[in-house]
């Protein structure tokens, strides 16, 4: 065969700066492309085979990639069907030719599962080596004509003329050796090429070797003094991949151990067992397997994200689904495996893609009747496991009405007593008291059972039950269900004194005039930063602490969606933080504040009791927090000395001591 040179059938000149700057996102991505355009020809040959239309010897049909760091040359070499002459024109110089649709044409009357094997890549995929290559060739001899169809060589060097002549190929199949250009170096490295094939390549179905290994082999009649087996260490072709991974299989011939030793190959640095599994096995209306995992997960959500790989028949394409499942999925582990999902570089591509959104609709449902599953059968052990999967469960329901819909059937509620109810069930167990005035359930919470502990206490002598809400996401699920049940309020256990937590309209009587109101509420507000605090005078019970600080609801919600930068706030920077302090006109020693002259010893005791409501709060920092325990110091050595005259104070209700101090 003379050589031949010819131009690459394009519609502009420009097209190799083109793939080389905006066609894939990754540069490395040309590995994968380079293998699963191998992986194609050979699954082509053996589907071939198995239609009776080769009958000629298959043998190994591994996949070998070679670094030659002398040469600078990177090849990728197999030993399926090969092309001629004619199709290497085709296939490679006319881009706008599909390969793949042109050969499945000839078999379109085959089953889907036949034709799903024979799906290639040759087109814009094969040019995605010029990314990293000065030079490209192909050297190929087709499988027709039992071989005596010459070998085909064909060569670029990164513009639109190439060469075509006669290649030196003996055996069947197709080298593609990728000269690589200086600015990618790296691509001669053996570690980097070997991880790039494992991130790939790990589950392509025809076994890719890369270098050799070291093994042991048991040494056959020889054995050591306790009886096992002598070895020796043997060289061998290093195999990448897994050819045959278990999402591909029937779950029917699966065990739970199956899955587990599959976790832990996915994750080899995930030491704990999943909580459980979603095997998805889809034909209709779109293709889909995988499996996906709930892990133990860690509080912070970040680092357990872009754990699902993404794969199109075996061959990795992101592991950055966002927009494939739902946003609150992404904290899963697994695979999801789909020839509908396209090998398209470009993630905003891929998330409009109809076929993705009727996928990540499939998903969700799964998922949620998984869990339904386990609630219904097995209730106890998934209230054992709720905490590792409330997470998952209240990201759902906060951010995806569908899911919530599906959810609200099996999410639970915690009380501080680890008693868990779902949502119908709590608000049944607390609605005879913790109903306010305008008939709105009120569930009271906690986000800290030791910070709160003083408050859930309070809270609990009043009768009322106290949820745990303490994730990152609660605060978006509590805002969730008020926003779907107009009967049901959330208020955390220091948002209030416990009397006004549920507003029952009930009022006490206030045994202060209105000067001693006036007095007391400018004493408290010098103690305080007014910009941060708002003093109130609140007719409490006299047994109710003399002062509280606390937070409305409202208030402390905003200021924590601003932190996480969540809700929109935080595009407004921080909230600022606000508090309200409650002064019980009630209790015994407010009211003996109110009748003292002694201003100086007023302030010093106003002082004292406003950091003992900020050290409650876990607010007593700093300059404060010092002067508050030298302060408490002084007081102590008081204590001997005016022991006798505060007992007699202590052992008289308010109405006794006001009744003294007129007469």
């Amino acid at each position: 065969m003379e050589m031949e040179k010819g131009k690459i059938n394009v519609q502009t000149e420009n097209i190799f700066p083109i793939i080389k700057k905006f066609l894939y996102t990754d540069q490395e991505i040309f590995l994968r492309e380079m293998v699963s355009n191998a992986v194609d020809a050979t699954q082509k040959l053996k589907t071939l085979a198995g239609l009776g239309k080769y009958t000629g010897e298959v043998g190994d049909l591994s996949i070998n990639v070679v670094v030659d760091t002398k040469n600078k040359t990177l090849t990728i070499s197999d030993r399926g069907i090969g092309m001629t002459h004619d199709e290497v024109i085709k296939y490679i110089t006319e881009i706008a030719f599909s390969g793949a649709e042109d050969f499945i044409s000839k078999f379109k009357n085959k089953t889907e599962s036949e034709t799903n094997a024979i799906i290639g890549h040759f087109g814009l995929g094969f040019y995605s080596a010029f990314m990293v290559a000065d030079k490209v060739e192909i050297n190929t001899k087709t499988y027709k004509q039992g071989g005596q169809t010459k070998a085909v060589r064909w060569e670029c060097d990164g513009n639109t003329e190439y060469s075509i002549s006669e290649g030196d190929k003996t055996d069947r199949g197709t080298d593609v050796i990728l000269h690589i250009s200086d600015n990618a170096k790296e691509y001669l490295d053996d570690y980097k090429i070997y991880s790039l094939l494992k991130k790939y390549c790990r589950f392509l179905p025809i076994p890719i070797i890369y270098g050799t290994e070291i093994v042991k082999e048991n040494i056959e009649g020889e054995f050591d003094d306790k009886g096992n087996p002598k070895t020796k260490d043997v060289t061998k072709p290093r195999v990448i991949n897994n050819t045959s991974p278990i999402w591909k299989r029937k779950p029917a011939d699966l065990t739970n151990d199956d899955y587990i030793h599959f976790y832990h190959e996915l994750y080899p640095d995930v030491y704990d067992d999943p909580l459980f599994y979603v095997h998805l096995n889809v034909d209709y209306p779109f293709n889909l397997t995988g499996i996906l995992y709930f892990p133990k997960v860690k509080r912070n959500l970040e680092v357990q994200k872009n754990k699902i790989q993404l794969y199109s028949n075996q061959v990795f394409v992101t592991d950055n689904v966002e927009g494939v499942v739902p946003e609150f999925l992404t904290l899963l582990h697994g695979v999801l495996d789909s020839p509908d999902i396209p090998l398209n570089v470009s993630r905003s591509a891929l998330q409009s893609d109809s076929n993705v959104k009727k996928i990540s609709n499939h998903i969700l449902k799964k998922v949620a009747d998984k869990l339904n599953d386990l609630f219904k059968n097995e209730r106890e052990e998934f209230e054992k496991k709720w905490d590792d999967i409330k997470i998952f469960i209240e990201f759902g329901m906060a951010s995806d009405e569908s899911f919530y819909e599906k959810a609200e059937k099996f999410a639970l509620l915690k009380n501080d007593l680890n008693q868990s109810f779902t949502i119908e069930e709590y608000c049944n167990e607390i609605k005879d008291n913790q109903t306010d005035k305008d008939s709105k359930i009120v569930a009271v919470y906690t986000t800290d059972i030791d910070g709160q502990y003083s408050f859930i206490n309070a809270a609990k002598e009043y009768g009322y039950d106290v949820l745990v809400m303490n994730e990152i996401v609660d605060n978006y699920f509590i805002s969730a269900m008020e926003r779907k049940n107009d009967k049901l309020t959330f208020v955390r256990v220091d948002a209030d004194v416990p009397s006004k937590l549920i507003n029952k309209g009930d009022e006490v009587p206030c045994k202060l005039s209105d000067d001693e109101k006036n007095k007391i509420k400018g004493l408290f507000e010098t103690s305080v930063d007014k910009n941060q605090y708002v003093v109130e005078i609140e007719n409490l019970s006299e047994t109710d602490m003399p002062v509280v600080i606390t937070r409305k609801e409202f208030m402390r919600r905003m200021s924590d969606m601003s932190r996480f930068g969540g809700g929109g706030y935080g595009m407004m920077g921080a909230f600022p933080e606000a508090f309200d302090l409650k002064v019980n006109a009630n209790n015994p020693i407010i009211y003996k504040m109110s009748v003292s002259s002694n201003e100086m010893e007023n302030k010093r005791l106003a002082e004292q009791l406003v950091d003992l409501a900020m050290l409650q709060q876990d607010i007593l920092k700093g300059e404060r927090l010092s002067n508050f325990v030298k302060r408490s110091v002084e007081l102590l050595n008081k204590v001997e000395d005016k022991q006798t005259d505060d007992k007699s104070v202590d052992d008289k209700s308010v109405d006794e001591i006001h009744i003294e101090d007129k007469q």
